[in-house]
């Protein structure tokens, strides 16, 4: 990279269609950054600032220059931070930051744009280090005074700027706020005659609004960026009117407390004015600042709803109520602007209104009702489809908000026609039809008569399913939610769905025995399988158990496929259904329960070989290893039987930290088989804690294993009793290590709930040790580790952060304590206050389950014949 031609061949290379190529000319760059790392960025900054050279080579320099900066990669960004910060010596750095800004007058806008971007990059570097303070006026300036080009792309800068996730960038941005206003304002006025510029500035402007909090807060200032804002909403140009309204949905969200003023005067009507645009994108921008207002004031009730006080209480303007009869009837008929040729993700101005009309049902509650009945009333019979889609649409939208009660008499009014409508010549239609029932059998379900509503309701919705993919997944929902709804008591000898069980499970079965079908249809058709076993009353037993031989064939079937994958799409239309049969197979074992016995032989031989046919990383193991926890919990000790056959394959997940998920379903997986196998367990025990501790000890796996690690410890003491002793001294060690780890005041939220489940994993742990030393009258092994056991309690007895499942787990341990030492060894440490107030204040606390208080009261008995006990004291 020494000549200018060869400079011009490697950046031209850099950004070639030809993998080779461009794979060649990164290789050299990057090894140009190695050799010299200040001239590698002095060589490409004057290619950027060049005139003279090619516009797209320009570009390519900028590219590989912001390249040199920063990454997508945490870690990358930071080491190349540091080379900018450790290794480029001051010259360099303000010849590339001199070059760059001058480079933002190009007439090359592609030269200009890489110069925005490098700038943004630096500052992401120096802005928090407050080692550019001259760049905000220096872009200032270049609004003021430069030429247009100039003008452009120093508001794009401001805007990528502004646009960083850096968390010191976004920090220090705010001490910035008033050049950033002066700039982007000044851009954004009507008075600006140029569209490019006042685009530019309006799009910086939303991606500012975040750290101009302070001068919002002043009338004037907040005023002003208002008129500017509102002004533009009237733009001749779309783009720019986009990114009026799109600001406006940000300082709605970020300023509601500042808008009562400005909703009143302006924007009320703007943004009305703005639904009905033509233009599809000012349009749904528009919508999308009604949604907006109704995500903030349903957030603002709810937390209003939960302060202590009146001073703690958020302003509340209620402007989604105030304008319901205006912005409703626009947006019902917004719904009616379907596109017949729009795919299912598409976003278009319909489906924004669609999820505003339901955020706005949950905002306003029953005033949504009067607008919508009529509207539905007017158009379910109407001989467009469009209509008789928006209508049924819109009554699905409202089921979320209103009182069940005020809506009984709509649904039920409004089923029959509904169920009909599911025959409607319109795909869309029915579509649509399909998912506002579900909507009503989720939210309403209540209201839904058994004896009327169910065999049409059930009939219409598979006759959709049946009928097309398009359906199938607003169907599928729908059957879903009221296998849930009408399961009844688990264990009862009837249900609801009783009468149309049999007749349901065929319809799934015939639906997923489609292999040249839907795949994503048979993955919903097994859900919905799956809730109805989960559901299934005990007179529909029978059925279930005849699914299992359904299931295991089909699960043999798939094991032949298996060598005729040719395609990443064969592998994964494969898997998905492995796994959908697993979770099936899983749920008919943990319907059946102990019913499920006679068919543990054959279970075990189709999921065995199912294990030893699958190459490579793949979900289905997690699926097979589900439907294996629950057959261990089934069988308990008689899973022991599969044990020597399957215990190579658990050896193997738990030993894979390279696939996370899998070897965490490992981990449970040991502590269900310990559970429920008891000391038969203990053969492969040996094991489990060799791998169980390398997976502690391993960087590989994040803390969030070790919870269920230490955890896991406690269920295998538990199964193997006074056998444990043999790994109690490596588990104590661990366990005390453990129990040092806290959270700083400063510490995030997720590390404070780490050090909670970690916690709870040690009290567990504790709990299960404890009961196995007792079981075996080996107590005495215990001795060394009771003093370190009282310091955790005391560490959790004083931490204001602490779980439910924290509290039940430390309150096991103090009864499990004193009662392993009945003759009052730990009388003098049980005597202290802050265990009477540990276990009075769990026992009192209303908002615990039943089960916590219980443990809580047991664990005062014991205490209080241990301190009544008289015998010989352990000092601790």
């Amino acid at each position: 990279m020494e000549g200018s031609s060869d400079i011009n061949t490697v950046l031209t290379n850099s950004l070639s269609p030809d993998a080779t190529l461009r794979h060649a000319a990164e290789q050299q760059l990057s090894q140009a950054a190695e050799t010299n790392f200040s001239q590698y960025l002095v060589t490409l900054v004057q290619e950027l600032a060049n005139e003279g050279a090619q516009s797209h080579i320009r570009a390519a320099a900028g590219i590989a220059l912001k390249n040199a900066f920063s990454a997508r990669e945490f870690a990358r960004q930071a080491a190349l931070q540091a080379k900018w910060l450790q290794q480029t010596d001051q010259d360099t750095k303000t010849r590339v930051k001199q070059l760059t800004l001058e480079t933002l007058a190009s007439s090359s806008t592609q030269a200009s744009q890489a110069s925005a971007q490098v700038i943004a990059a630096i500052a992401t570097i120096e802005l928090p280090r407050n080692e550019w303070p001259d760049l905000m006026h220096a872009l200032v300036k270049n609004v003021s005074e430069g030429s247009e080009h100039q003008k452009q792309a120093s508001l794009t800068t401001i805007g990528f700027i502004c646009e960083g996730q850096d968390v010191d960038l976004r920090n220090s941005l705010v001490q910035h706020s008033n050049a950033i206003l002066t700039a982007v304002v000044q851009g954004a006025r009507k008075e600006e005659p140029n569209r490019e510029v006042r685009l530019a500035a309006i799009t910086a402007l939303g991606d500012s609004l975040e750290f101009v909090g302070n001068n919002f807060k002043h009338e004037g200032e907040r005023n002003y960026i208002m008129q500017v804002i509102c002004e533009a909403t009237q733009a001749e140009d779309s783009r720019i009117q986009q990114g009026a309204y799109g600001c406006l949905n940000r300082i709605m969200a970020l300023y509601y407390e500042n808008m009562r003023f400005y909703m009143e005067k302006a924007l009320f009507g703007l943004t009305i004015l703005g639904m009905k645009s033509d233009d599809e994108d000012v349009a749904k921008l528009a919508v999308e600042f009604w949604s907006t207002v109704c995500e903030e004031e349903i957030a603002i009730e709810d937390d209003n709803a939960q302060v202590e006080s009146s001073e703690q209480m958020r302003p509340f303007y209620n402007f989604a109520r105030v304008a319901t009869l205006e912005v409703v009837p626009v947006l019902l008929q917004l719904l009616t602007k379907q596109d017949e040729d729009a795919a299912d993700d598409e976003y278009n101005i319909s489906r924004a209104a669609y999820q505003c009309l339901q955020l706005y049902s949950q905002a306003v509650g029953a005033a949504i009702i009067q607008p919508v009945i009529q509207f539905v009333e007017a158009n379910l019979r109407a001989d467009d489809w469009h209509l008789r889609d928006a209508a049924v649409s819109a009554f699905g939208a409202m089921m979320d908000g209103p009182e069940e009660k005020l809506l009984e008499p709509i649904v039920k009014s409004g089923m029959q026609p509904l169920i009909s409508m599911m025959e409607d010549p319109s795909l869309h239609v029915r579509d649509s039809t399909a998912y506002a029932l579900g909507r009503i059998t989720e939210t309403c379900s209540e209201v839904i008569d058994p004896a009327v509503h169910l065999d049409p309701l059930i009939t219409s919705l598979f006759n959709g399913l049946m009928s097309s993919p398009r359906m199938a997944a607003s169907c599928c929902w729908a059957l879903m939610n009221l296998a849930e709804r009408f399961g009844g008591e688990y264990g009862a000898a009837q249900n609801p769905i009783t009468p149309h069980f049999n007749q349901c499970v065929t319809n799934l079965l015939a639906v997923t025995a489609k292999l040249d079908g839907d795949a994503t249809v048979r993955t919903a058709a097994y859900e919905v399988l799956n809730v109805f076993v989960q559901n299934a009353a005990n007179d529909s037993l029978p059925a279930v158990a005849s699914l299992s031989d359904v299931v295991l064939q089909r699960l043999d079937e798939t094991l032949p496929m298996q060598s005729q994958v040719v395609s990443v799409e064969d592998k994964i239309t494969l898997e998905d259904m492995q796994t959908s049969l697993c979770t099936v197979l899983q749920a008919i074992i943990q319907r059946l329960d102990k019913e499920i016995t006679p068919q543990g032989d054959r279970i075990m031989q189709v999921l065995l070989q199912l294990l030893n046919t699958i190459n490579g990383k793949s979900g289905v193991p997690e699926g097979v290893f589900a439907a294996i926890s629950g057959l261990a919990n089934a069988m308990e000790e008689d899973f022991a039987k599969y044990m020597d056959a399957f215990a190579p394959f658990l050896y193997n997940a738990l030993a894979n930290q390279e696939e996370p998920s899998l070897c965490s379903m490992a981990i449970g997986l040991v502590s269900d088989i310990t559970r429920s196998m008891g000391e038969r367990s203990q053969p492969y025990c040996d094991q489990f804690m060799n791998y169980l501790l390398n997976n502690l000890r391993s960087t590989a796996l994040a803390n969030q294993f070790k919870p269920a690690i230490l955890q896991c410890f406690g269920d295998i003491a538990g199964a193997i009793g006074g056998h444990f002793e043999a790994y109690l001294s490596v588990v104590a060690v661990v366990l005390q290590q453990a129990a040092t780890v806290t959270a700083s005041a400063e510490g995030s939220y997720e590390m404070f709930d780490y050090v909670i489940s970690l916690r709870e994993g040690i009290m567990d742990a504790w709990g299960g040790i404890i009961g196995a030393m007792k079981g075996s009258d080996k107590t005495n092994v215990l001795e060394p580790y009771v003093q370190s056991i009282f310091e955790l309690l005391n560490t959790i007895a004083q931490d204001p952060n602490r779980s439910e499942a924290l509290m039940r787990a430390a309150m096991g341990v103090i009864g499990d304590l004193a009662d392993a030492y009945p003759n009052g060894q730990l009388a003098e440490v049980f005597r202290q206050d802050w265990i009477t107030a540990m276990i009075k204040e769990t026992r009192s606390n209303r908002e615990f389950q039943q089960r916590t208080i219980e443990t809580a009261r047991w664990a005062r008995e014991q205490v209080k014949r241990q301190i009544s006990g008289t015998q010989g004291m352990i000092q601790t």
